[in-house]
């Protein structure tokens, strides 16, 4: 090879190494490992994505996320946003519906400034879960509250609200079908996951607090539930229920079904009846994580 012809090859090299390293490059996300996450508010990685491993974060085309029969792994380099029916100023992510097989949604809504929700579907009920920011929940009789990072909301079907953002804010909305029984009726909720108890985990050690009543009006739980690293879930479940996810802090592995998949804040799992799962909280951080679960009725 001659002398200019190394050259040139040196230049190109070093050109492709400094764009790889630069907020200019394939991927704009900043390195998880350079941040300092001691100033950052809660569940900040869950609207500030980064990509995992860190030494792929700038290839092209590169995602974890991945779909199959039985469970999905969506990530956050993979979400694609756009306008929500009957919201306004409001960019949304379907992450988890039933064209993937589950029988409710999940999805993002990223409001912006002076935005409002639009109502769901006829017969449907909605959770919502502040994770960034702050909304102003207002029902029909005029009855408001404010609701911060942490904070929840469970609108029962056919109930008149709205949400409003005066400033940019995330939340993370579940939807379903109502599955109604006779003299059951379920009631608005407004509450913050600080505010909930501890509950015991027989054979468990991981922390566990539920957002809804268990009582038998509600067909679906809201968990929020911790591991400290090096903990993990010691009955390997194998269960009925679906389950949707979203994981608020941390890192960890995975196992759904007979894959093992490294999972970090901000990534959404959904889980089909029977799917065999499995966590184990890595890193040196805990793991909290928002588990959707349905309950109170019978599978047939």
């Amino acid at each position: 090879m001659q002398s200019h012809e190394v050259l040139l090859l040196f230049s190109v090299t070093l050109s492709l190494v400094t764009l790889g390293i630069t907020d200019g490059g394939f991927c704009s996300a900043p390195s998880i490992l350079d941040s300092d996450t001691s100033s950052k508010p809660v569940y900040w990685k869950v609207t500030n994505p980064t990509l995992a491993p860190s030494h792929l974060q700038d290839l092209p085309g590169f995602t974890r996320s991945v779909y199959k029969r039985d469970h999905a792994l969506i990530t956050p380099e993979s979400h694609v946003f756009s306008p929500l029916p009957e919201w306004t100023n409001t960019l949304g992510a379907y992450l988890i519906s039933p064209a993937m097989g589950s029988h409710f949604v999940m999805y993002l809504a990223n409001m912006q400034e002076n935005s409002r929700s639009g109502l769901p579907p006829h017969e449907v009920e909605r959770f919502i879960f502040v994770v960034r920011g702050f909304v102003t929940l207002t029902n029909a009789s005029g009855v408001s509250n404010k609701l911060t990072v942490d904070s929840y909301a469970y609108l029962p079907p056919n109930f008149e609200h709205s949400l409003k953002a005066d400033r940019s804010s995330t939340l993370v909305v579940f939807e379903r079908r109502h599955s109604s029984l006779e003299n059951h009726i379920s009631e608005q909720i407004v509450g913050s996951t600080d505010k909930q108890p501890l509950l015991e985990t027989p054979g468990e050690v991981f922390q566990l607090r539920k957002l809804l009543p268990t009582t038998v009006p509600y067909d679906f739980n809201i968990h929020i539930m911790d591991f400290q690293p090096g903990e993990f879930l010691n009955v390997k479940e194998v269960h009925y229920n679906q389950h949707g996810l979203l994981l608020l802090e941390g890192q960890g592995i995975y196992r759904l079904g007979d894959s093992w998949y490294p999972v970090q804040a901000g990534d959404v799992i959904w889980m089909a009846p029977f799917v065999p799962q499995w966590y184990a909280a890595l890193g040196k951080t805990r793991t909290r994580y928002l588990l959707y679960k349905d309950v109170n009725r019978n599978p047939l």
